[in-house]
């Protein structure tokens, strides 16, 4: 994407993350994101992808309201799912939540070949709507239950979860996880709490050679919960 006139607020919001990363380094292990994800998250129009209302305060690193119920991820968090899934160029994606579209910008703008299901009918058409305008033409998005996955694009080298499973991740998607792959989610009952949020813990899921797959819990977070069995349609569209 070309540079606007938002630029500099990106580049500002940039340094926030990158703050944050040092630090949340005792729980994830790292003082910082490698830089391709920080140059997508200083590429990837954020504006775009708020409500119009919201707009002055699309480079807050913060979540903001996009409808249903639901947030555009606070961009922090955003830049440690990406990060933690170590994904790069010519990748398959899987992710489950699509809301307004945002992550999934951040991932195409990785370079990956990104799925995302949404189960809101209407963040479906927004989130479509939205990576038009900022430009982003080859993401796959459909309407379902994220919980089943997309088998039909499976095996994926990462999924990225959006939503907070409680106790584990769906098995449908641990078993669309390519061999050596990740899965990064939220999940509600694992570990430590951290002040006033939830008892839920951003963890990695990484599947080995031989189909094993090792977990560990990294950071508090708090989530919508990942509703799972909704009998949504099974719509697939492209933003193009």
């Amino acid at each position: 994407m070309a540079n606007d006139s938002r630029q500099a607020e990106r580049e500002r919001l940039c340094e926030e993350i990158r703050a944050e990363a040092k630090e949340t380094a005792p729980y994830l292990g790292q003082e910082a994101f490698s830089e391709s994800v920080m140059k997508a998250l200083a590429t990837v129009p954020r504006h775009l992808f708020v409500l119009p209302e919201y707009r002055r305060r699309a480079y807050e690193n913060r979540p903001l309201p996009i409808g249903a119920g639901q947030t555009i991820s606070q961009p922090y968090i955003v830049a440690a799912m990406s990060d933690l899934a170590r994904v790069g160029p010519g990748d398959r994606v899987l992710e489950v939540g699509t809301g307004c579209g945002y992550q999934a910008a951040v991932l195409a703008e990785l370079g990956c070949e990104v799925y995302s299901i949404e189960r809101h009918e209407s963040l479906v058409q927004m989130a479509l709507g939205n990576l038009r305008a900022a430009g982003y033409e080859r993401v796959h998005v459909k309407a379902g239950d994220g919980s089943r996955g997309w088998p039909e694009a499976a095996p994926f080298r990462a999924i990225l979860v959006t939503a907070a499973a409680e106790g584990e991740v769906p098995r449908a998607l641990v078993e669309q996880l390519a061999p050596g792959g990740r899965i990064v989610a939220p999940i509600e009952g694992k570990g430590r709490t951290w002040g006033f949020l939830h008892d839920q813990q951003l963890t990695v899921l990484v599947k080995d050679d031989q189909g094993a797959v090792t977990m560990q819990s990294l950071l508090p977070v708090a989530f919508v919960p990942l509703i799972e069995n909704e009998a949504a349609p099974d719509r697939r569209s492209e933003s193009t």
